[in-house]
């Protein structure tokens, strides 16, 4: 298993493609929590429970004060296409080329597999890891965690 990136630790910057003609860093989103969610693969039945519930559960994302960001290797078609079918209302990102380099930066990639492990960080508005956790590649992880993870991120800076 890979070796996170834990809390404490300034979030890598990255530039990553959103659709087939624009990308999105993380830079851009300095300022406002951000929620990193690498992900297997969009058409993966684990992976489409996980990123169909991160949709519900947006709005109480955003009520933190958090945005959520998807990331695999599948390609900025596949996400667009994923994206539309599923009616996905959030970034879906493709570490594609070259394969996996953010995944790796975060120690989010299964090199034996050739993709993302499923790992969830959480960043505060400073650009630094706030909470990171890696689920077994099986399980939806949910969104319990994250949730938590931000409230205390909220207590953390009052």
């Amino acid at each position: 298993m890979s070796q996170l990136l834990t809390p404490g630790a300034t979030a890598p910057d990255f530039r990553l493609r959103v659709t087939p003609d624009q990308d999105l860093s993380l830079s851009e989103l300095r300022g406002q929590r951000v929620i990193l969610s690498f992900y297997p693969a969009d058409w993966s039945p684990v992976c489409g429970d996980q990123i169909t519930l991160y949709n519900q559960v947006r709005p109480e994302f955003q009520n933190c004060g958090a945005e959520i960001l998807g990331i695999s290797v599948d390609g900025a078609w596949c996400h667009q296409a994923y994206a539309k079918h599923n009616h996905i209302h959030f970034p879906l990102l493709a570490d594609f080329h070259p394969k996996g380099a953010v995944a790796q930066k975060y120690g989010a990639y299964r090199e034996q597999d050739g993709m993302c492990e499923r790992a969830l960080f959480v960043i505060d508005r400073k650009g630094m890891i706030f909470w990171s956790y890696l689920s077994p590649i099986a399980v939806n992880p949910g969104a319990d965690g994250i949730l938590d993870a931000l409230q205390n991120l909220e207590t953390k800076e009052e």
